[in-house]
């Protein structure tokens, strides 16, 4: 046997095996004393997404936009900003179309 046959046969095996138990659990819920993680992880959420978090973006975008305009700041480093504030608020319509996209197919 080569290696690419036993590779493709590990494979096979947990994609059979490993896969659905985990997909299980995470149908299964959220597991018993997680409550105070997830609250803690709604608050970090709602923190990052809040009033405050939209105002420092808001600030760190116009702050980059003027570097940019006015040759003093890097353009890639401009855009990787612009682009981060993009994914941080538009995670949760990401997430949603990503998901809808995996359901059809």
């Amino acid at each position: 046997m080569n290696a690419k046959s036993i590779l493709s046969r590990l494979i096979a095996t947990y994609s059979v095996l490993i896969a659905p138990a985990a997909q299980a659990q995470a149908v299964a819920g959220s597991p018993q004393g997680s409550g105070p993680i997830n609250a803690a992880l709604g608050w970090i959420q709602g923190t990052l997404l809040g009033n405050v978090a939209t105002a420092v973006a808001v600030m760190a975008v116009a702050a980059v936009g003027f570097g940019m305009l006015t040759g003093r700041m890097n353009w890639r480093f401009g855009a990787t900003v612009i682009i981060g504030c993009f994914i941080l608020f538009g995670a949760a319509s990401i997430v949603s179309g990503i998901q809808s996209a995996a359901a059809v197919g």
